[in-house]
């Protein structure tokens, strides 16, 4: 057992050091060019929805609460827990550690590829989610706004500053920023079909809204904050070409080489031609 132990603890620190020497290599050798985004513009929009929501919408809320009949409450109670972030972080950062414990120097080429790309899928939704779950949390709670649940004891808008509270920690809403990131990843992964990630991502976002946990405004905050974090570590990864190529455009653009299935015989001849040097230069 200790020689295992050892083996195990041995090809981890290698596989993370490899790692870093990576990434640091190509930050230093890969220009910083990230697509033109206007994210003022964006912000701008961000900030504009959520205060119109906010005037129309957060008083509404606030006065229906515990009208919904209690079979729609149960079901959008079951679909809101789909808005955790360990649901995306554990897998991921599992993912992860199965990679680091991983002899890449074992493995064919065509295994190789398979682990790379899903260890770089791992580690953008551990950024994505992970990242703008710290960012959620850090606001809700230098915020301090109350809940809809104590909408007759405060009202709308009270604000408690670092209460430390979970009464007050509505703003922006936790569960819609891991939906918004959620849907960020699939936006630079499958672009074409974002309109289905929109439409599922949302919904789930917006079932805090019938449990009472937030408004309709701490979700479209929290939507908005978690998707500017996945374009954010999207960017980074093609600086890094990780998974996206490197910006050209206005967004990141996943690399034909990325997928996440087995790659077939025909597949697997064009892809290994252009990345077994990649490869066996990452991981030797």
């Amino acid at each position: 057992m200790l020689v295992i132990a050892s083996t195990l603890y041995r090809r981890s620190l290698g596989n993370f050091l490899d790692t870093i020497r990576i990434v640091r290599r190509r930050f230093a050798v890969r220009a910083a060019r990230y697509p033109e985004i206007p994210w003022l513009v964006w912000v701008f929009a961000w900030l504009l929805l959520a205060t119109a929501v906010f005037f129309s919408l957060d008083g509404a809320a606030g006065r229906m609460r515990g009208v919904w009949t209690p079979g729609f409450v149960q079901f959008t109670d079951f679909f809101t827990d789909l808005g955790l972030g360990g649901w995306y972080l554990i897998p991921a950062a599992l993912c992860l550690v199965a990679a680091n414990l991983t002899d890449w120097r074992s493995l064919s080429r065509r295994a190789r590829l398979f682990v790379y790309n899903w260890t770089c899928f791992a580690f953008l939704v551990l950024c994505a989610v992970g990242l703008s779950g710290l960012a959620v949390n850090l606001l809700k709670y230098g915020i301090g706004r109350a809940r809809p649940l104590y909408f007759n004891d405060f009202g709308v808008l009270s604000l408690h500053p670092l209460a430390m509270d979970a009464r007050f920690a509505g703003f922006p809403s936790g569960h819609a920023t891991t939906m918004g990131a959620v849907f960020g990843v699939a936006l630079l992964l499958f672009p074409r079909r974002w309109y289905i990630a929109l439409a599922l991502t949302a919904c789930i976002a917006s079932t805090r809204v019938f449990v009472g946990a937030h408004y309709p405004s701490d979700t479209v905050a929290g939507f908005g904050l978690g998707l500017a974090f996945a374009i954010l570590s999207g960017l980074v990864f093609a600086r890094l070409g990780f998974i996206f190529g490197r910006p050209s455009s206005k967004r990141p653009e996943r690399k034909r080489t990325f997928r996440l299935g087995w790659a077939k015989a025909a597949q697997r001849r064009e892809l290994m031609a252009k990345q077994s040097g990649r490869l066996s230069a990452d991981h030797p």
